[in-house]
């Protein structure tokens, strides 16, 4: 019985595809009138089933979008109930074994292990982040410091222009010079240079597809800081434009 219809596992919890169940079944009806049915049996959308989109090839050898859906073990259970046949059987105790290996307590710490796993890296990116706002709040104080004090801060796209190149060009280049380090998506500076007041990191909030308020933090560069890259990339023999054209 392994491997009898195919599981998803990248959810919180197992499905299956609902036409992969009515193949299995062999259903008579088109999966396009059967599906609909089994819905009215009390199953609620993004509770018991979610909606989906499949690609499969077409006669002309691309391929065609298809309507299909996740279905949760517990609704494929019934719907195996209400075909009343040899194959709804012996899918229904497919399903009823696999629940039981799904909440072993094996399975369950494996799990457990990994949700504190996600945790753990989710909360060491966050201190990362924490630390470069600490020390971008207390950078060494001194007389150019002060002179090159000022509100506004770009973004690296902004200073990369000075070059005629891209954000990802300068990100990069930065990284290789071991200026800064990605965690999380998010860049940050090394400790060398995290409190020299060259950035000053910014928190935007986005609305995820979860419908959940989600937020992350933006790195902008100082005045100082563009100063700095400047002095950086010309020790490497790379000018911006304004200077290449002199």
């Amino acid at each position: 019985m392994n491997d009898l219809i195919k599981v998803n596992y990248e959810n919180d919890r197992p499905t299956v595809l609902a036409r992969e169940l009515h193949e299995f079944l062999e259903v008579g009806t088109p999966y396009h009138k059967w599906f609909p049915r089994m819905t009215e049996y009390g199953f609620d959308e993004n509770v018991d089933y979610v909606v989906t989109d499949i690609f499969v090839p077409n006669s002309n050898g691309g391929k065609q979008t298809q309507k299909d859906a996740q279905l949760t073990i517990e609704m494929a259970k019934e719907i195996c109930m209400l075909q009343r046949n040899e194959k709804g059987k012996q899918a229904r105790q497919y399903f009823i074994q696999l629940e039981k290996d799904w909440n072993s307590p094996e399975k369950v710490m494996a799990r457990a292990l990994k949700i504190a796993d996600k945790k753990i890296m989710l909360l060491q990116d966050e201190n990362a982040q924490q630390k470069q706002i600490i020390a971008e709040l207390n950078p060494k104080a001194s007389y150019y410091d002060v002179v090159l004090q000022t509100k506004d801060a770009i973004s690296t796209s902004q200073i990369a222009k000075d070059y005629g190149k891209s954000a990802m060009w300068l990100n990069d280049l930065l990284h290789t010079l071991s200026v800064q380090f990605k965690q999380g998506g998010v860049w940050l500076l090394y400790d060398k240079y995290a409190d020299k007041g060259y950035t000053r990191s910014k928190t935007h909030t986005y609305s995820g597809d979860d419908g959940m308020q989600h937020s992350k933090l933006h790195t902008y560069w100082t005045q100082k800081g563009r100063l700095f890259i400047y002095e950086l990339l010309k020790s490497h023999g790379i000018l911006p434009l304004v200077e290449q054209k002199n």
